[in-house]
């Protein structure tokens, strides 16, 4: 057996080496029970995924609903100079009532005429077969407008 050393003990401790930072706190929190829960964050962020596709999808929908979005738009000026050259084509069209039209038939003529009535002329009730009693006014592009009209 060799001799024991008494120095041994001394170098081995002195041969050690120690962080400067040993002895000192952590100034960094845990997080314990404070802050945001992961959970939470899924939460949220699933919400708001969910409010995107939503909307997308109502406007998706809003879109792909509309019958009249593969029509074009109905081309007036061209309709007012020649008709004949749109007949059996189908467009879109917004449009606004300013009356009425109506299909009548002139006495000992068995061909229709389309009057527009305007509504002015709105507290007459027309009924199928009944004869009424008008002035007519033929207007701009061949609109037939009923300037006064009574029943017989």
């Amino acid at each position: 057996m060799p001799a024991a050393n008494p120095n041994l003990e001394d170098e081995s401790e002195s041969a050690r080496v120690i962080s400067p930072f040993a002895q000192t706190t952590s100034t960094v929190q845990t997080r314990g029970g404070r802050g945001a829960s992961p959970w939470a964050l899924w939460l949220v962020s699933s919400l708001l995924i969910l409010v995107i596709i939503g909307i997308m999808g109502y406007f998706t929908y809003k879109y792909l609903s509309d019958p009249y979005r593969t029509l074009e738009s109905f081309p007036m000026d061209k309709y007012l100079a020649d008709y004949r050259s749109l007949t059996g084509a189908k467009f879109k069209a917004d449009l606004k009532a300013t009356g009425r039209l109506m299909v009548f038939t002139i006495q000992n003529d068995n061909r229709s005429l389309v009057v527009l009535i305007p509504p002015k002329l709105s507290r007459l009730y027309f009924t199928k077969g009944q004869t009424y009693q008008a002035s007519l006014e033929v207007e701009d592009g061949g609109l037939v407008y009923a300037d006064t009209c009574e029943k017989e």
